[in-house]
């Protein structure tokens, strides 16, 4: 996705900007948004999605599940396959960098606890958040989340990364292991 793209206004020589070349969602105050074109579902996600990343910057904390929850939800909901992904965090639990790291399909993604220690280090990552979604529409994590998980934990355990939860999207519902008592 192509950032900032400049509109002439109809009335004014007013020149505004895209939030992206093919968003036309424009800002016009403060956290104020509006289209200057009609947008379709996919792309009003993908508008949610950008102007959430823009909204975790590095200085954010991640203050509430309910965000996280919100932020996953916008990245994740709208894919008819599997996608497992890191939310990576510093020792104040400020956000670092969100990162899909393994696609997979309608009902399972393979997930390689090698590649997320790897990443997990490459983002000098202190604690993470795993989410990854369920196309399907069932909230309840399966044997497979379950055991995924705690060798990810066990695997970054031995490096000083601290999981913090795994989030299972379905549609705008999550669950939430750390809530569950599985993590």
């Amino acid at each position: 996705m192509k950032t900032k793209s400049t509109v002439l206004t109809a009335n004014t020589s007013e020149q505004r900007h895209y939030i992206a070349e093919d968003l036309p969602l424009v800002p016009y105050g403060n956290n104020q948004f509006e289209t200057a074109l009609p947008m379709s579902l996919t792309q009003l996600c993908a508008s949610m999605s950008l102007l959430l990343a823009l909204e975790f910057k590095r200085d954010d904390a991640l203050t509430s599940p309910e965000l996280t929850r919100d932020y996953l939800v916008a990245k994740l909901a709208q894919s008819e396959r599997e996608i497992f992904s890191c939310l990576y965090l510093d020792n104040q639990h400020r956000v670092i960098a969100y990162e899909a790291l393994f696609y997979g399909t309608i009902d399972g993604a393979s997930v390689y606890p090698r590649e997320v220690v790897k990443s997990c280090l490459q983002h000098n990552a202190a604690a993470v958040i795993f989410a990854h979604n369920h196309p399907s529409g069932t909230l309840e994590p399966s044997q497979a989340d379950k055991a995924i998980t705690e060798r990810l934990k066990t695997a970054l355990a031995t490096v000083d990364i601290r999981v913090l939860d795994h989030i299972i999207v379905s549609g705008s519902e999550t669950t939430s292991f750390a809530e569950k008592g599985l993590i």
